[in-house]
């Protein structure tokens, strides 16, 4: 049987065809997905989950997407993120905020230097870990190692012993630890996993699927996941 997942990752899909359904803009549906981002985040902290990840965007979402929803999808991480900075909580509770993905490259300078403020004044916290997956895509994670080591090699003049421990330092998500449980929301009848969400701490995961849009997806959901993943037995290749 399982022990209590320490990485939740989740994959909130569905937040513009629940603002469809509702007759809303798409990114009105963003909006209500940041405010369930902040309810899930504490009840996750509540029952003791050590590190929880939300992709906000993969960088297909701030490339291909319509100019309009993208500018207001900007204007949430903006508001949301100047809000969890100054969350008194995030510092009574000793959170670190991470950020990972090409949001450096992707995004306004206004936004990036608020989501380096908030990464600057949790680095040193170590309780737990709140991170956020933005502008990210599987590929670029792991094509960023890739690069990463050539170079070591180049500039080294010599052959690096390569090992999965190894490897994993020169990732964009190098700080992150294996995903125990990934939720991914707005399921209908084709689950799947997307652009290689975290493919390197993902090998032996557990997935659980809710129909649910993401907006509707809350704490006591997160719970019935986390109930789920406990029942499970994971052979981990044996």
């Amino acid at each position: 049987m399982n022990s209590f997942p320490n990485h939740i990752a989740i994959i909130p899909d569905g937040n513009r065809r629940w603002a469809r359904s509702k007759g809303l803009k798409s990114w009105e549906g963003h909006s209500a997905g940041a405010d369930q981002i902040e309810r899930l985040s504490r009840e996750a902290l509540r029952s003791g989950i050590k590190y929880l990840t939300f992709w906000g965007s993969s960088k297909n979402n701030i490339l291909k997407r319509p100019l309009e929803e993208k500018m207001e999808l900007l204007k949430i991480y903006e508001k949301y993120f100047k809000k969890l900075i100054n969350d008194p909580d995030i510092y009574k509770n000793k959170t670190r905020i991470q950020i990972i993905g090409d949001w450096r490259k992707q995004f306004p300078s206004k936004l990036r230097s608020i989501l380096e403020e908030g990464i600057e004044k949790t680095k040193h916290h170590g309780n737990n870990f709140l991170s956020f997956m933005l502008a990210y895509n599987g590929d670029d994670d792991i094509l960023h190692a890739v690069n990463q080591v050539k170079n070591r090699i180049l500039k080294e003049g010599r052959n690096l012993e390569i090992t999965t421990e190894s490897f994993g330092k020169f990732l964009l998500s190098k700080d992150l630890p294996v995903v125990d449980l990934i939720i991914r929301t707005g399921v209908e009848n084709d689950p799947h996993n997307s652009v290689g969400f975290l493919m390197w701490q993902t090998q032996n995961s557990q997935y659980y699927f809710s129909n649910k849009l993401f907006p509707e997806f809350g704490p006591s959901d997160l719970d019935k996941a986390v109930d789920a993943f406990k029942e499970r037995e994971r052979r981990m290749g044996k």
